[in-house]
């Protein structure tokens, strides 16, 4: 109980965007891929995930953590399938962004949040779990809608507001993993990073040299391990192997800078690491399914 304390007590929660849908066309996007987690309130109609499209029903909510490709289907009845480029490109055939809840048929609220431990780890990319499926969370459901209610108002203190209710949702859902003891290994694990300051000095050595020379020498001083061990290392604590985990946060960081910043495609790939521009663009289309400046047309529009 104490390190799921410790957990929350670490997390930083900051709130993405969040949005009302209706649903004008059922359709499925198979690739779809996202840096930040989402939450996703079924109002009507339904959702499906995955590759089994396991079913989510009104009243129920979909947890997709950041860092995972994964099918979704939207809507009830025969589907389009599309790629996450194909979408986007015509996303305003499928779906209406709503400034209030006149939601029809097919329609779902949704949140999207980062949560960070040490302010630098993806917290639920960290601990490798699929989407899943919450029922029976009314209180979670309601923070979502009440998200969305204050982020289409114009009230003072909006912003306010919106941070501590998404802390507050983001926290319910670890109260629900705990209290249905889901992904009970992932967790303990987890907690490693409580325990091993070398690790913690590894994940704070990569936030703030993204640009620079990552390569496993560089970690393995940083840790005071061997080169050759600091890989197997690193994965015994977290899961995944460095270098993997090094891309994900350059990734991370060059979406945060093209929704934030007028650089250029091939200054945000200077600045997360990437010398090669063409490089960067391939692996950023590989992991996100759509072009670096596609991704910064979409950011620059409602959110949908």
């Amino acid at each position: 109980m104490e390190d799921y304390n410790r957990i929350i007590e670490s997390l930083s929660v900051s709130f993405v965007k969040a949005r009302n849908i209706n649903i004008l066309r059922p359709v499925t996007i198979e690739n779809n891929y996202d840096v930040e987690n989402s939450l996703f309130l079924v109002m009507a109609g339904a959702i499906r995930f995955g590759k089994e499209k396991e079913e989510v029903f009104p009243g129920e909510i979909l947890f997709v953590p950041g860092g995972k490709q994964i099918s979704l289907s939207f809507g009830a009845g025969e589907v389009i399938s599309l790629s996450k480029d194909e979408f986007l490109t015509h996303k305003e055939q499928y779906f209406k962004n709503l400034n209030d809840e006149s939601f029809g048929a097919n329609s779902y609220s949704s949140i999207s949040f980062d949560s960070k431990v040490f302010d630098s780890v993806n917290f639920f990319a960290s601990l490798d779990i699929p989407a899943f499926v919450i029922r029976n969370s009314q209180k979670l459901g309601n923070l979502i809608r009440e998200i969305n209610r204050e982020n289409n108002s114009s009230f003072h203190g909006r912003s306010r507001i919106i941070k501590l209710l998404t802390e507050h949702a983001v926290i319910e859902l670890i109260r629900y993993i705990i209290k249905n003891r889901l992904f009970l290994e992932q967790f303990a694990t987890n907690s490693t990073y409580f325990k091993d300051p070398r690790l913690i000095d590894i994940f704070g050595y990569i936030k703030e040299n993204l640009s620079d020379d990552l390569s496993n020498k560089v970690l393995a001083n940083v840790a005071n391990v061997s080169e050759d061990y600091v890989g197997q290392y690193f994965k015994m604590l977290t899961g995944i192997n460095p270098q993997d985990y090094i891309e994900y946060q350059r990734m991370e960081m060059a979406v945060n800078l093209l929704r934030t910043s007028k650089k250029s495609i091939r200054e945000i790939g200077k600045d997360v690491g990437y010398k090669d521009t063409a490089y960067f663009c391939r692996r950023f289309k590989m992991m996100f399914g759509i072009p670096a400046g596609k991704m910064r047309r979409r950011e620059s529009l409602i959110n949908v």
